[in-house]
């Protein structure tokens, strides 16, 4: 959608447009978008009955925020889907360092515009996506980058230090009407915590000295690790104080919600002549993964088990199963139990064991595996209506499972084993390896069957 084509500022006088400080616009556009029931924050999931309505009580309010939580738990995005709370369009007068409101200019700059030309002062419009800027927070930022700092090239052209001119403006003031983050705020210096203060509390800022005062208007957003902001006293309390809500986010509480996400975010290679199927009770064992990560005593709680973690096990998942189609020369893409090894890789990348000896973190990942895996089967079958299968091993039946297998391989099995019909029903044939090697699995977690893994295959003995 283009932007109005007002050009000057008589037109925009004319045309009866108010401009409104960023906050009143915010939540002006939040109280029309609750009005209509539309959905807020496309993107964000699992925090509707607990994030968000927070989130909508402090923009009704007008505060600032802090978001509090560890990592992966959609912080940024959540500061960034603010921009869908903006104004599409807004003008500015063309021409000035910062993004200047057309009736109030705050800068020498922007007045001299104004006294100069009058209502054809020339007009700017910005784009939501252009008001929005962040900082990850680290001990060499300066208050320069944030606020300013005086410009020696303007010095050296011939102004003087005492010019309002001679400043070169940081990035906080060129978000002016807009909205700024900055993330891991406890990692920002003491020093220039202490330069945000007025800006938080009186809106000004003050550079080097000089008798300045930008009455900026900017919403501030700020996001933080707990274990750094509460525990570590890494931020100074005059500007804890200054900020108007705390709102503490969290891991996806039901399985379902991390699916969600998981699926949403997941980059999964597409190939045309290779359909992919991911049966729902593998997707949950990936999901129950990082569940039970969340509460081990063998994973470090203090650094979380980012949903990232989720996502990275899925697209791994996915990636094996899409080689072994490959390799094998088959069309149908079904990730299995045999894959789950595959993506240890990717889980111990995402997460930090407490145990640091040689071999224990493979120990504690195929434990969780194994753990997810048994949970996830013990929401699908009951173990006493699988006696048949069962039985058949008793009788000395052993199968061989793998993930270099090919799906026909595991028609042999279905055959050889009585009620193995009943389970499968009319699946695929990808689909129904798929299931043959979750049922055997779940038989070996309820001590029915006896398993031994050798060079990626394992072998199913009573």
């Amino acid at each position: 959608m283009n932007h109005p084509s007002i050009a000057t500022l008589g037109e925009l006088r004319e045309s009866g447009h108010r401009t409104m400080p960023v906050k009143v616009e915010i939540r002006n556009n939040l109280i029309r978008k609750l009005q209509n029931h539309e959905r807020l924050f496309t993107g964000i999931k699992g925090y509707e009955d607990t994030v968000i309505p927070q989130l909508v009580n402090a923009i009704l309010g007008k505060q600032d925020i802090i978001l509090l939580g560890e990592r992966g738990q959609a912080k940024s995005r959540i500061v960034r889907s603010l921009t869908q709370l903006l104004d599409e369009w807004i003008p500015s007068i063309a021409g000035t360092e910062i993004p200047e409101d057309p009736f109030h200019p705050i800068t020498a700059q922007g007045r001299e515009l104004v006294k100069k030309h009058g209502d054809a002062t020339p007009i700017a419009w910005i784009h939501r996506d252009d008001r929005y800027g962040e900082k990850l927070a680290t001990p060499d930022i300066t208050i320069a980058d944030l606020i300013g700092e005086v410009d020696p090239i303007k010095v050296a052209e011939g102004r003087y230090l005492s010019d309002e001119l001679t400043l070169h403006f940081g990035l906080v003031p060129r978000l002016n009407r807009g909205i700024f983050a900055i993330n891991e705020l406890p990692d920002l210096a003491e020093r220039i915590q202490v330069g945000l203060l007025n800006l938080l509390e009186e809106r000004d800022i003050q550079i080097r000295g000089h008798k300045v005062r930008l009455p900026l208007d900017v919403f501030i957003v700020a996001t933080a690790n707990p274990e750094d902001y509460t525990n570590r006293g890494r931020i100074i309390t005059p500007l804890k104080d200054r900020y108007g809500a705390q709102i503490r986010t969290h891991y996806p509480d039901q399985v379902d919600q991390e699916i969600e996400i998981m699926l949403q975010e997941a980059e999964v290679l597409e190939l045309g002549d290779y359909p992919i199927t991911v049966p729902v009770f593998m997707k949950e064992i990936i999901a129950e993964i990082s569940h039970l990560a969340r509460r081990s005593p063998d994973i470090n709680q203090r650094s979380g088990v980012s949903v990232r973690a989720s996502i990275a096990n899925y697209e791994a998942l996915v990636a094996n199963a899409m080689r072994r189609a490959l390799t094998l020369g088959e069309t149908e893409v079904v990730p299995r139990i045999s894959d789950l090894p595959f993506i240890a890789p990717s889980f111990q990348g995402k997460v930090e064991f407490e145990a640091m000896e040689d071999g224990q973190e493979d120990k504690i990942t195929e434990k969780l595996f194994r753990a997810a895996t048994k949970a996830v089967f013990d929401r699908y079958y009951d173990i006493n209506d699988l006696g048949t299968i069962a039985g058949a091993f008793a009788e000395g039946l052993a199968v061989e499972t793998g993930e270099a297998l090919t799906a026909r391989n595991y028609a042999d099995i279905v055959d050889r084993v009585p009620g193995f019909g009943a389970v499968l029903a009319n699946e695929s044939t990808g689909v129904k390896a798929c299931i043959v090697e979750f049922v055997l699995e779940g038989l070996h977690l309820h001590k029915l069957l006896n398993k031994y893994s050798v060079s990626g295959r394992s072998t199913y003995t009573a």
